[in-house]
C-alpha cells in the first residue's frame, strides 16, 4: 500500500494506492474486503464514469485538451500518433483558447457597456467606431483561429489515419504491391482480370504513420464482366476521390527496351486527374520493370508518365517490381540495408530493395511527414495587423495545434462562424449611410463566440450554442477519464478512497 497526502497528487485529495497480485481471485478478495469496511462515517463506493480525470480537472491538475491528449495517449497505435498526444499533454492549448476568451469577453464587455450606459454616459466613440475598432481585433483573431483549425484538421489524419487507395487497370499488380505492403497475403492475386471486386482495406503502420490502404477493382471501360465489376469499379472510383493519397499502378509494355512505353488507361488517367484537380496527392508506381534490361535507365519512362499527368508533382514517380520483392522473399534473401549516406531516387534504386518497394514506402512516409506537418502563417496574412495575437511566426506554436482534437476544431469552426456574423453586422452597417450598427446583436455573436471557446476548455460557465459548458464535461471525462475502480487505472494509477 503506498499513501500520497494531499494536495500534491493528480487529483488534488489524498489517494491510496493498493499494489496486489494481478490473479482474478486475488483481486476479488480484495475487492470484497473493501467493501465489508464501508460503514457511514467512512462510506466507500466505485468510482463513477470519469471520476478521477473529473477531480484532477477540478483541481487544475489537468486542462480539458490535456485530458483528451491522454486518453489519445493511451489509445496510440503508431509512433506519430504517440508523439502527437504526448505533444498535446504537454502544449498550451487551454491557455491559448482562454486568451482569445478573454479577448472576446472584453471586446463584447465594451460593447455592452455602450449599450447600458450612452444615453447616461458620455462615450469619445460612437457605436460604428466602437464596433469597428473590435472589427480589428475579430479579424485577426479569425485569421490565427483559421490556421489553427486547418492544422487540427492535419493532425486529424495522424489520429485518426491516412486513407490511403491503389488503384489501376486490371492485372496490373495492384494486388501483389498491396501484399508486399502489409506483408502477406491479404488480397488474391491472379493471371484473371478483374479478381478483385470489392474494395479490400488493410490498417499498417507505415513509418509511424497509421494508413487504411485500400485496393481497388481495375478500371476499365471494354470488356467489363457483369454488373458486380461494374459496381467494384464504381466503387473504387468513389474510395479513389475520397482518399488523401492515391498510389496509380501503371505497368510497362513489352517492347524493344530502347523503345519501352508506359500504359496507362483512360479510365484510370480520368480518375487520377480528378484526384488532382480535388488538390490530392497521387504517386505512381511504375510495376513489371523486371521486364527491362538492367542496364536500362528509367528516365524515358518517368517522363512519359509526366506527359500524361502533368499535373503530378516532381519526384512522386518510382519504378518498382513486385515479382522480383516476392522472389526475394520466396528465396529467403535478407534485404539488407542501404550503405550509410546513399542517395536512393527513381532512378537509382536503393541498394538492397529488391523491387523497390522500401524507395516507394520512403517516398510515401515522406509525403505523409508533409501533409501532418504544421502550416505557418505567411507574411501576407498578417500584414496591417498590430495588435493581433500570435503575429510572431513560432513553429512550435502552430504545431502545437496539430494536437487539437475534432471536437476543439469543430468548436472553433463554429467560433469563427460567429466571428464572422459580427463582421458582417459592422460592415452592413458601414456600407449603408446613416445605419447604426446594432450592438445588441453585435454583442451577441460575440457571446457565443465566447461561448465556444469555453466549451474547448471548460472553463467561464458560459452557455454555447452545442449545450451547457456542464455536459461538455461530462462527455469528455466518460471519453477518456478513468471509468471504474474495480482495476488499476491508466491516468493514475489510483483507487480513491
Amino acid at each position: 500500500m503506498l499513501y500520497f497526502p494531499s494536495p500534491n497528487t493528480s487529483t488534488g485529495e489524498s489517494v491510496l494506492e493498493l499494489h496486489v497480485h494481478g490473479g482474478p481471485a486475488i483481486i476479488r478478495a480484495i475487492l470484497a474486503a473493501i467493501a465489508s469496511l464501508h460503514t457511514p462515517p467512512l462510506p466507500i463506493r466505485y468510482a463513477q464514469a470519469g471520476e478521477f480525470t473529473r477531480r484532477a480537472f477540478f483541481a487544475d491538475r489537468l486542462s480539458l485538451p490535456q485530458i483528451e491528449a491522454l486518453g489519445d495517449t493511451l489509445s496510440a497505435e503508431t509512433e506519430e500518433q504517440r508523439r502527437l498526444s504526448v505533444a498535446g499533454t504537454r502544449s498550451g492549448l487551454a491557455a491559448r483558447y482562454e486568451s482569445w476568451r478573454q479577448q472576446l469577453l472584453s471586446a463584447r464587455g465594451e460593447l455592452e457597456a455602450l449599450i447600458d450606459f450612452s444615453e447616461d454616459q458620455h462615450f469619445d466613440e460612437s457605436s460604428g467606431e466602437l464596433a469597428a475598432n473590435v472589427a480589428h481585433l475579430v479579424r485577426s483573431l479569425i485569421r490565427v483561429i483559421t490556421l489553427h483549425s486547418a492544422n487540427a484538421m492535419r493532425g486529424e489524419l495522424l489520429r485518426a489515419g491516412i486513407k490511403l487507395s491503389l488503384i489501376g487497370a486490371p492485372n496490373v499488380g495492384k494486388s501483389s504491391l498491396l501484399n508486399q505492403i502489409v506483408g502477406r497475403r491479404a488480397a488474391i492475386v491472379s493471371a484473371q482480370a478483374g479478381t478483385t471486386r470489392d474494395v479490400v482495406e488493410v490498417g499498417i503502420d507505415l513509418g509511424g504513420f497509421f494508413c487504411r490502404l485500400g485496393d481497388t477493382a481495375g478500371l476499365r471501360v471494354e470488356s467489363v464482366v457483369g454488373d458486380i465489376e461494374a459496381e467494384g469499379i464504381r466503387m473504387a472510383k468513389q474510395r479513389a476521390l475520397e482518399s488523401d493519397v492515391v498510389v496509380l499502378v501503371a505497368s510497362i509494355e513489352l517492347g524493344d527496351p530502347t523503345d519501352l512505353a508506359v500504359h496507362i488507361d483512360a479510365e484510370v488517367l480520368e480518375t487520377a486527374n480528378e484526384v488532382l484537380r480535388q488538390g490530392k496527392r497521387v504517386v505512381v508506381a511504375l510495376n513489371k520493370v523486371d521486364r527491362v534490361e538492367k542496364t536500362t535507365s528509367f528516365t524515358s519512362l518517368i517522363a512519359q508518365t509526366y506527359n500524361l499527368l502533368p499535373a503530378l508533382t516532381p519526384g512522386n514517380v518510382f519504378p518498382i517490381s513486385c515479382l522480383q520483392a516476392e522472389e526475394n522473399v520466396n528465396d529467403g534473401l535478407r534485404t539488407e540495408s542501404p550503405p550509410p549516406n546513399t542517395t536512393t531516387t527513381a532512378t537509382n534504386p536503393p541498394f538492397g530493395d529488391p523491387g523497390n518497394i522500401q524507395a516507394l514506402l520512403t517516398g510515401l512516409t515522406s509525403i505523409f511527414r508533409t501533409m501532418t506537418s504544421a502550416v505557418l502563417p505567411t507574411p501576407t496574412s498578417i500584414t496591417g495587423i498590430t495588435s493581433a495575437p500570435d503575429t510572431e511566426v513560432d513553429e512550435s506554436t502552430y504545431a502545437d495545434a496539430l494536437s487539437a482534437t475534432a471536437r476543439q476544431r469543430n468548436l472553433l469552426d463554429s467560433c469563427t462562424t460567429e466571428l464572422r456574423r459580427f463582421l458582417s453586422l459592422v460592415d452592413n452597417a458601414n456600407d449603408t449611410r446613416g445605419v447604426e450598427t446594432d450592438l445588441v446583436l453585435a454583442a451577441e455573436a460575440l457571446r457565443s463566440a465566447a461561448s465556444c471557446l469555453a466549451q474547448i476548455t471548460g472553463k467561464g460557465g458560459d452557455v454555447g450554442m452545442g449545450g451547457d459548458v456542464e455536459e461538455v464535461l461530462g462527455v469528455v471525462f466518460e471519453r477518456y477519464g478513468c471509468s471504474s475502480a474495480d482495476a488499476f487505472c491508466g491516468h493514475c494509477f489510483s483507487h480513491w478512497l
